[in-house]
């Protein structure tokens, strides 16, 4: 558990850093548009991949949540070195020649001047724009990191999270409840193996199979695509009934009955975050509204990142 001086010191260096990140960063050292090359790297990834946007939204928030947002879930492990990427809740991450990709068309342009943090930070922000969900002005000024260990992936906020668990992890990267319930509309996007939401449809307690928080239809529908020794291993479920397209379905739903992890049901085990919900729930403006503040918040949260990587999946 962190200590209280931990969490005031990580409060505080995301509040200087906030203030030292700007919209415009490059005008200068890169005067061509650097949103607008990255933004081209992801459509026509997109376009090949349906499910790119939700991948470049995950990585983003893994990113973040280990080191600040540095770029060493980019990293590649050395021998016995074992980098995030390797870790066990990043097995199932995706798309990271989506990164590599404009990071080699923003190279050709100027060449040593963006980070690959940056253009995480930029392609997570398309991919949600890509889906049909807002945009907004991503600041810029992250430096890269040099340090990527797959043993920290464990700091990730899991799936079988309490909503204590998720308070606490998230408070510690200076997030509030709002962020926590604005950023678990992420959600909505992607799509979920089996393993994530084993736990609550099979052996859910000593006395009860599937837990009852679930809707009893859609506990059997997900039984039926998992069953308790599965052995298809891709097998699983999309996030959300619009799993491509960027909206509040996700709180919908997760008033429903019809949420496939235990921290999505844990939003409504606190008053404070079951208030939320039933507001995005009912306002996809409003949902619209508090995702963009919690994401730049989120994005602006760093650690000592120290270069500008020339290739990103190596430090220089």
């Amino acid at each position: 558990m962190a200590t209280i001086a931990t969490v005031m010191l990580i409060t505080m260096s995301l509040a200087s850093l906030v203030s030292a990140l700007n919209v415009n960063y490059y005008e200068n050292a890169c005067p061509h548009n650097v949103d607008s090359i990255v933004a081209a790297a992801v459509h026509k990834a997109t376009m090949n991949d349906k499910t790119v946007p939700a991948a470049l939204l995950r990585m983003h928030f893994h990113d973040c949540f280990i080191r600040g947002c540095d770029a060493s879930v980019l990293l590649e492990s050395k021998g016995k070195k074992k980098a995030e990427k390797d870790g066990p809740p990043n097995i199932s991450l995706h798309a990271f020649y989506v990164i590599d990709n404009a990071k080699k068309a923003v190279e050709a342009v100027c060449p040593g001047v963006v980070s690959c943090a940056d253009i995480l930070a930029l392609a997570a922000r398309d991919a949600v724009a890509l889906s049909g969900g807002p945009t907004w002005d991503v600041p810029k000024g992250r430096k890269d990191g040099r340090i990527s260990k797959a043993t920290e992936t464990r700091q990730l906020p899991a799936p079988t999270f309490n909503i204590s668990q998720l308070q606490q992890s998230f408070s510690q990267r200076g997030l509030s409840l709002e962020d926590l319930v604005a950023l678990s509309g992420g959600h909505t996007l992607g799509f979920a193996h089996c393993s994530s939401f084993q736990n609550r449809i099979h052996k859910f307690s000593q006395k009860l199979e599937i837990d009852p928080s679930l809707n009893p239809s859609f506990a059997r529908s997900l039984r039926g695509i998992c069953p308790s020794h599965n052995k298809v291993k891709n097998a699983g479920s999309s996030l959300d009934s619009s799993s491509t397209l960027f909206d509040n379905a996700y709180y919908k739903l997760l008033l429903q009955g019809k949420s496939l992890f235990s921290s999505d049901q844990a939003l409504l085990t606190h008053p404070t975050t079951k208030a939320l919900v039933s507001n995005f729930a009912d306002s996809q403006e409003e949902f619209e509204r508090a995702f963009v503040k919690s994401m730049i918040k989120m994005s602006s949260i760093t650690n000592g990142g120290q270069e500008i990587r020339l290739n990103c999946k190596l430090v220089r």
